[in-house]
């Protein structure tokens, strides 16, 4: 993963960094104190870097009641019955990784839930994070009836007579977060340490926590993170993105500043990053379009005004913060774009490295504009793909020439852009080799899925490159990291078989047997 994507046979490492590249060199050095690894025709490459990940989330959904491998709405509703079964302490239900696509409309109904949860407040977040399904005890609890008016920020769903449905969007979560109580530290600790264990698991090595403060009823993670940072519990490379209150103005710059002052001198953490959520998503049509939806939808949510956006980025960019935009909608990305052109023209070029992330339908008048901005295209690959939320919920919404404008991963490679790769775990799985796979083929590995969209698949060299040296680039890791070069530091990861050497629809059969951290090993694969 240098410039010109070479190979070598070999690599030697001591003291944490990489000090011989080439079985000529490397066997020179080897003494009997040496740990010698041999691939046996595996292939070795950099750790793999997560641009975009929600670690905490990812390690609680893992610890609650996680439906993130329901195979449709009855199997959802078994493995909440399940959990609610099995811990009757809870007096919360809590839980996420439902798929809007196995449910009419992307909407299950509080009745359904009622049957699996009785009287127990149960609240689901939904597998997109921007919703959450809750029961009829939740709404009690929570006070929500049908008179009660939708936030400014979000949407209550109502049944045909106008009482709660069972579904709240976006911000309306807030009605019933503000209720439940507040997880314990020592959950929020477990969660994480869970969450870096399994990244391990799927040969991370670094990644960017992506919302760093609180968020759909998830608690502020900065000092949990201090804290495991300073206990050297942290074995990943860790970047937090801090929250960008969206219903706040520029005077939170001031409280930003101090975060990201108490985010530093740590050896494993640190916080140079904000985040600002520019839209929703498409699949219930909060996703920021230049044009409306089909079937009088309206055309989405700007959540921060693109003048306001434009000054808070420009006092962000001066500030010195990299800005991390969720932008899906055509409109939502121009504004991201906009924002950033206007802060170079006042402050001019630098090498903060602004990035928008899933930039799912990208208008072609924008393409070349990441380039010429220098923002990177930070892509969630395992989206790119004909399931039931892109068939049923997207595209039906978009119409087919906006339909043939997502993920187009080739076209911005080509104009130049700078590709990194992030999971949004768990939004969506977090294994990289998954989403590389994806990234080549347009369909997930082991289905009969049509391609979706073909043109825009990448090369499997150069999707790696998004998912190591890419990743490295916008967490600012790229001078240690993300390539296996002479001085570099030894985050590896090694693969049970060479990709290279298999078929393209194959790449996803091939696992991580080892991950490595500064040449200690993190994670290894019993065989």
């Amino acid at each position: 993963m240098d410039s010109v994507r070479s190979f070598t046979d070999a690599v030697a490492v001591r003291n944490g960094r990489i000090i011989a590249l080439g079985s000529a060199t490397v066997e020179g050095i080897v003494t009997s104190q040496t740990e010698v690894v041999d691939l046996r025709g595996r292939l070795l490459l950099p750790g793999f870097q997560d641009a975009h990940v929600h670690p905490v989330y990812g390690g609680l959904q893992r610890l609650r009641c996680d439906l993130s491998a329901s195979t449709d709405a009855r199997d959802c509703l078994r493995r909440v019955g399940e959990y609610a079964r099995t811990h009757p302490e809870a007096g919360w239900l809590l839980g996420a990784g439902w798929d809007l696509g196995h449910f009419p409309a992307g909407a299950p109904a509080r009745e359904s839930l009622d049957t699996v949860t009785g009287d127990r407040p149960a609240y689901l977040v939904n597998q997109d994070h921007h919703g959450a399904w809750v029961n009829t005890a939740a709404l009690r609890h929570a006070g929500i009836d049908r008179d009660t008016p939708d936030p400014p920020n979000g949407r209550i769903e109502r049944d045909a007579v106008g009482h709660p449905a069972g579904v709240l969007h976006e911000g309306a979560t807030e009605l019933v977060t503000r209720v439940i109580p507040a997880a314990a530290e020592d959950e929020y600790r477990q969660g994480l340490l869970e969450g870096q264990r399994y990244l391990h698991t799927c040969g991370v090595t670094a990644w960017q926590d992506a919302i760093i403060g609180p968020y759909l009823g998830y608690a502020d993670t900065l000092d949990l993170y201090r804290d495991l940072d300073r206990q050297g519990l942290l074995t990943a490379r860790c970047t937090g993105a801090l929250w960008w209150d969206p219903t706040r103005d520029e005077s939170q710059l001031a409280d930003l500043l101090s975060r990201r002052a108490r985010a530093r001198g740590g050896s494993h953490f640190r916080a140079e990053t904000v985040k600002i959520m520019q839209d929703g998503i498409c699949e219930n049509h909060t996703a920021a379009m230049l044009e409306p939806y089909l079937g009088g939808h309206g055309s989405g949510e700007s959540r921060v005004d693109a003048e306001v956006l434009a000054r808070a980025v420009r006092r962000l960019d001066d500030e010195g913060f990299q800005v991390h935009f969720h932008a899906i909608g055509d409109r939502a990305v121009r504004e991201a774009l906009d924002a950033v052109a206007g802060a170079r023209q006042v402050n001019g070029m630098n090498d903060l490295r602004h990035q928008i992330a899933h930039v799912q339908v990208v208008h072609p008048d924008d393409l070349a504009r990441f380039r010429t901005s220098g923002v990177a295209a930070n892509i969630q690959a395992r989206w790119a793909i004909n399931d039931l939320q892109m068939t049923e919920l997207t595209t039906p919404y978009l119409g087919r020439a906006r339909a043939s404008r997502q993920y187009p991963f080739r076209t911005m490679h080509q104009a130049g852009a700078v590709l990194a790769a992030g999971s949004d775990w768990p939004i969506s799985g977090a294994e990289p080799l998954q989403a590389v796979h994806v990234a080549v083929n347009r369909s997930e590995h082991g289905t009969d899925q049509e391609p979706f969209l073909p043109q825009q698949a990448l090369d499997l060299g150069d999707a790696l490159a998004v998912a190591t040296i890419g990743s490295a680039w916008v967490n600012h890791l790229d001078d240690e990291t993300g390539s296996i070069e002479l001085g570099k530091r030894a985050d590896l990861a090694v693969l049970d078989a060479d990709p290279f050497l298999l078929p393209p629809t194959e790449i996803g059969s091939v696992s991580v047997d080892m991950t490595v951290v500064d040449g200690n090993v993190v994670h290894e694969c019993a065989r």
